[in-house]
């Protein structure tokens, strides 16, 4: 079984996600900060990819170098997490980007599928699932099956936000997947929100209320 959860404790992570947390910040300033906060959450949770030698030539010499040897695929959950993917796609370039669409019933709190992806290669792609929020775990839980239900053997969910109650129920139902955060907050409130949290997340991104 995987540790709880990886939570960063990196200044710049902190200083951002404190800037990001300011109700002053507006959409076009939000977005950087979270672009910029999954860049560095990106390079905490790509630590445990493998790599395999590869001969190159400088312009000096021939030398054994090493690149990734896992094949990735970025899956951001819409629609907050396309800011996200944008961040996962300048680090990996030649990953596909495969979409699921999830919505919280705001009356029941559980995940809605609205629409999904394909991704070509399930059983031999390592999938970095990408989501700002992870309250109560329903949107996550359900990336998670629906990729293990495609054969993906390896998962890594990356969000910036989360909520104990969230944890522990992605936890639980998915003992096996990393888990990276830049926050782990207080808890939810009562509409199922993370408290002191970022708010909504694609409101915030996109300008919407």
């Amino acid at each position: 079984m995987k540790k709880d959860a990886s939570i960063s404790s990196h200044p710049l992570i902190i200083d951002k996600l404190t800037k990001a947390r300011d109700i002053s910040a507006t959409s076009e300033s939000f977005r950087v900060l979270i672009h910029q906060i999954t860049t560095l959450l990106l390079y905490e949770a790509c630590a445990s990819l493998s790599l395999t030698s590869r001969k190159i030539e400088t312009p000096l010499k021939c030398m054994e170098g090493h690149e990734i040897e896992e094949s990735l695929a970025i899956v951001p959950i819409l629609r907050a997490g396309i800011t996200m993917s944008n961040a996962a796609s300048k680090l990996f370039p030649e990953a596909p980007v495969v979409h699921i669409g999830l919505k919280r019933d705001e009356s029941t709190l559980e995940a809605k599928t609205y629409f999904e992806g394909q991704l070509n290669n399930p059983s031999e792609t390592t999938c970095i699932v990408l989501d700002p929020m992870l309250a109560t775990g329903g949107t996550a839980n359900a990336a998670c099956t629906t990729l293990k239900s495609w054969g993906v053997k390896k998962i890594i969910f990356v969000g910036i936000v989360g909520a104990p109650e969230g944890l522990s129920s992605l936890r639980k139902t998915h003992p096996d997947i990393e888990i990276y955060l830049a926050s782990l907050d207080n808890n939810l409130n009562r509409n199922g929100y993370i408290v002191p949290g970022l708010g909504d997340a694609g409101d915030r991104l996109f300008g919407t209320v």
